[in-house]
């Protein structure tokens, strides 16, 4: 399954699929970096946290009020810090696997892979303010386009 995406500075839409080597996806029009947002499965978890960039999993669930409400903060990242950041979204109901091998016990949890590796874990519904901060020693810099 391919996302798609809007592209912030031409509004084309754009069909991501995986990126040879990580490479930050650009839009096919304008060649502006695009918000990298996607969804995992068990079988395409390890690809898609292996990126150029510091990769952001969302383990969440469909029933789960605290997901719901960290959706739009991560879209919003996504598109604020594209070219910076990877957003991935794995449904712990439909992708038991990667979700058990990290352990992952209350949701939405929040894992930063940095080298298809994680590196910090966040639980619970964080707000924007507190996720840039938390994220801030990782990314660096500001927005890049937005």
């Amino acid at each position: 399954m391919d996302d798609v995406v809007t592209c912030a500075n031409c509004a084309a839409r754009n069909r991501l699929r995986a990126a040879p080597g990580g490479q930050v996806p650009v839009c096919g029009r304008c060649g502006e970096a695009l918000p990298w947002l996607v969804s995992a499965t068990d079988e395409t978890f390890r690809a898609e946290v292996d990126a150029g960039v510091p990769v952001l999993v969302d383990f969440w669930a469909q029933w789960c009020g605290p997901c719901r409400m960290v959706a739009p903060v991560l879209e919003a990242l996504s598109r604020d810090r594209r070219g910076g950041i990877k957003v991935v979204k794995l449904d712990v109901d439909s992708n038991p696997a990667v979700s058990g091998r990290f352990q992952v016990r209350s949701i939405p949890t929040l894992m930063l892979f940095r080298g298809g590796e994680p590196v910090e874990t966040w639980v619970g519904a964080l707000p924007r303010r507190e996720l840039d901060a938390r994220l801030e020693p990782y990314l660096g810099g500001s927005a890049s386009g937005g």
